[in-house]
């Protein structure tokens, strides 16, 4: 039952972030195919990076091929309705906020489901929330979303970590499921509203380097 439940989270994730893709994609009045690579890496890039770290054989879109089929078709879908969205970056932060949330949790699931340690899964899940969309802003020209200053990274790990807490302690796997989520988009969405993010470093008298 978890793993169903985690599976169809995963199919709607990767959908969401191949959406993500291909509005990079529209910004950068891509064609087509620039559609469908984009959509494509960004929807299963975190868990390719998660399979392969974790040692799983085959991938798991390689074992599946409905996946990569089905950021294709989603991503050139959006190459028809792309231009209805009339604030299309706006829209790409609040889609990739859901898609990170679902994706530290399925990525942490299914890590868990492989044997890996809480610890791992937990790194598991910020990987697969967050590679895919790495790789879209770098092919996509953009500058990539862990580098603003609002909080990213640190969603994906409170999600993760949330779900993997509350499963170790035998919380129910729907509630575990839904309280990570939650978790996990309700920090990036009070990120993006209040425009949230950690302290950063300063520069402090003589830091500098000396000649």
């Amino acid at each position: 039952m978890v793993q169903q439940l985690i599976s169809l989270l995963d199919w709607f994730g990767i959908c969401i972030f191949s959406v993500t893709g291909a509005l990079v994609a529209s910004r950068k009045e891509m064609d087509i195919v620039g559609f469908a690579l984009l959509g494509s890496v960004t929807g299963i890039g975190g868990g390719t990076i998660r399979d392969v770290l974790l040692g799983v054989q085959p991938i798991f879109w390689v074992e599946h091929p409905a996946y990569l089929v089905a950021c294709v078709l989603v991503a050139a879908a959006t190459f028809f309705f792309a231009h209805i969205l009339n604030h299309r970056y706006r829209s790409l932060l609040w889609l990739d906020a859901v898609g990170l949330a679902l994706f530290a949790v399925t990525g942490a699931g299914s890590a868990l489901a492989h044997g890996a340690s809480p610890v791992i899964a937990v790194a598991m899940g910020v990987a697969s929330a967050t590679f895919g969309g790495i790789i879209r802003d770098i092919l996509g020209g953009e500058s990539p979303l862990i580098l603003r200053q609002e909080i990213y990274i640190s969603a994906a790990l409170v999600g993760a970590l949330v779900y993997v807490l509350l499963t170790g302690w035998g919380f129910n796997a729907d509630g575990a499921v839904f309280a990570g989520f939650m978790a996990g988009f309700g920090l990036r969405a009070m990120a993006l509203y209040w425009r949230l993010s950690l302290p950063r470093y300063r520069a402090r008298s003589g830091s500098e380097d000396s000649d």
